[in-house]
């Protein structure tokens, strides 16, 4: 390493060290009691030794995911990695606690989840003796200069897959390009989501030789199967509107919202049951804490709804003959209903029953909430201005999959499909196409991973 990369990194280290001396006592004392001890001595390297650390010589696969998004990204792979090395163990790490709750949830059967250390050599060197990785795995953007480093100095590989690079993060970067040229030519190999990331990251100076580009993780992604029995009222309406006046009823999934998208997008149903009296809304908040708060909107506007959390599976069973519900009895027979989904982890089986789902955080600038799973049943999507959280939408937009619009426009929109149920049925396709086309990131990863363990 030059002097000026020592340099660099000295004055890294400082800023660093300065940041967590400011931060520590905010982050240590909002969490409860049982987990400031143990986010405390794993963030310094300090893990307990458990038959899940490797002490043998099968391999130990690292693979570090920064939260949420990225250990659900890493789910198909981290599954086809146990699937292949059926001995490994297989640590993953976090820095959230939603990152390590989720974790926990989808594969802490399989592997073992802890927080990464901080970036700071004493932590990252103590974690490297206690764990002893055979190979370590970055997910999409954490890039900590200390971990890629002492990881390289000890021989261990470093792997970037699902590898992404916003473009305010490469904005940032490139004022440090000297610096971070040094940090991505430490890393092996670095698989990119798609050709405009690997083209940033060549910009940043990081060897062209070790850039891939294999896709996207999410596309591997499987919404739950097991799609809820209440739904079937749904699926019941649509065949009975068949039957009885050959048209079809058409239900609208508002997913993911956020504050001030409610209220746009229930103005914008209020408007089209004039000409669509059957029209259903499923509409489900982004954040647990605002059910409430959106209850209060629905009263506010005199809408009947229903909340997900009062209803009982067995109401709305196929086989059930009651179509009674918290006093609306059979009045989805004359108009539409609006259900409050006030439940965690049933929206993306959910979006199974819908004809158009709309991305909730893309009418204000949030960036967007995730469109694969609408993709993955084949529905149409209606997306706002701002999905800068998903640069892929750009294929949906191209293909027809997807449509974009705004706040001005989203009742136009909605009516626009609505009088084409040919065109809804298409973009559902085309949705569902994409997303089968786009599939096989993880495989080809884990061919990758095969040539450096």
């Amino acid at each position: 390493m030059s002097g000026l990369g020592l340099k660099m990194y000295l004055a890294y280290n400082i800023l660093y060290l300065i940041a967590l001396f400011i931060l520590f006592p905010f982050e240590y004392l909002k969490r409860s009691r049982e987990l400031r001890n143990r986010w405390l001595k794993e963030r310094l390297g300090l893990y307990k030794t458990t038959p899940h650390y490797s002490n043998t010589p099968l391999p130990c696969i690292w693979i570090h995911a920064v939260s949420v998004g990225e250990v659900i990204a890493s789910t198909p792979l981290i599954k086809k990695i146990k699937e292949k090395y059926t001995d490994a163990d297989i640590i993953i790490s976090t820095v959230t606690d939603t990152g390590q709750k989720v974790a926990q949830e989808r594969i802490g059967n399989i592997a073992k989840v802890i927080y990464v250390p901080f970036d700071i050599p004493f932590a990252i060197n103590m974690a490297v003796k206690k764990i002893k990785p055979s190979i370590f795995i970055i997910v999409e953007t954490e890039l900590w200069p200390n971990i890629i480093r002492i990881m390289r100095r000890n021989s261990i590989p470093v792997l970037l897959m699902n590898g992404r690079i916003s473009e305010k993060s490469f904005n940032r970067y490139k004022i440090f390009r000297f610096f971070m040229q040094d940090v991505l030519n430490n890393i092996n190999i670095l698989c990119m989501q798609n050709e405009l990331y690997a083209e940033r990251m060549r910009e940043l100076g990081a060897d062209p030789n070790k850039i891939k580009t294999i896709g996207n993780f999410k596309f591997d992604t499987r919404p739950s199967s097991a799609v809820p029995e209440w739904t079937g009222i749904f699926r019941r309406q649509k065949t009975e509107d068949r039957e009885q006046t050959n048209e079809r009823g058409f239900t609208i999934i508002s997913g993911s919202t956020h504050r001030t998208e409610e209220d746009l997008i229930l103005n914008a149903y209020m408007k089209l049951r004039t000409d669509f009296p059957r029209l259903n809304l499923i509409i489900a908040p982004r954040h647990p804490e605002r059910f409430r708060e959106v209850e209060e909107l629905l009263k506010k506007k005199g809408l009947e709804y229903v909340k997900r959390s009062e209803l009982h599976n067995s109401w709305f069973a196929e086989s059930s003959e009651s179509h009674r519900v918290s006093g609306l009895q059979t009045s989805y027979q004359a108009s539409g209903i609006i259900i409050l989904l006030d439940v965690i982890g049933e929206l993306s089986s959910v979006y199974s029953v819908c004809d158009i789902a709309i991305m909730g955080g893309s009418f204000i600038e949030h960036g967007g909430q995730n469109p694969l799973e609408p993709a993955y049943w084949g529905k149409a999507i209606v997306c706002g201005p701002h999905m800068e959280n998903f640069p892929f939408i750009d294929e949906f937009y191209r293909t027809g999959s997807a449509l974009k619009t705004d706040s001005d426009s989203l009742y136009e929109s909605l009516k626009g499909l609505l009088i084409s149920p040919e065109r809804i049925l298409s973009m559902g396709n085309l949705a569902k196409e994409l997303y089968e086309k786009n599939s096989g990131a993880a495989d080809k990863a884990i061919a990758v991973i095969e040539k450096h363990l």
